[in-house]
């Protein structure tokens, strides 16, 4: 089962004013892959992160081809507080695009301000992520979906 933990959650929350922003990974159809640093990824709710989509670039191109996502979060400088093999959480899941409703404003309010900043037209969309793993970077699994 997973139900993220509140320092996961936090940790995510600060990424960004942390300087190491979670990194998410997509991939096309074709198999490329593509990573982007995402400073407003959260925790949306007990299985699912969520960021807001601003760059209008590969993202939702590669949701509507693959939805299968990972999260990557490290912060060294974090480790003594991190229980986690090499300070490092990869969250996989499944992700979807959400461009109006309540999901969104949610997600939205969610958003860190200086991400909100970013788009002050409020012209981007959600991402929500249904996590099924979530794993260190050596692989041990700290949790996963029944």
């Amino acid at each position: 089962m997973i139900k993220m933990t509140e320092l996961m959650a936090r940790l995510l929350t600060t990424s960004a004013a942390d300087g190491v922003p979670a990194l998410v990974g997509t991939v096309s159809k074709d198999g490329r892959p593509q990573i982007s640093p995402k400073g407003s990824v959260n925790v949306y709710s007990d299985d699912t992160l969520c960021f807001w989509e601003r760059s209008y670039r590969s993202v939702e191109k590669n949701l509507a081809e693959n939805q299968r996502v990972v999260v990557y979060y490290r912060n060294q400088a974090r480790s003594k507080e991190i229980p986690y093999a090499s300070a490092a959480i990869r969250f996989h899941g499944v992700a979807r695009v959400v461009k109006d409703g309540p999901e969104r404003e949610r997600a939205w309010a969610l958003t860190i301000p200086g991400e909100q900043q970013r788009d002050p037209e409020k012209k981007g969309y959600a991402v929500l992520i249904k996590v099924d793993l979530i794993e260190e970077l050596s692989g041990k699994v700290i949790m996963q979906a029944d």
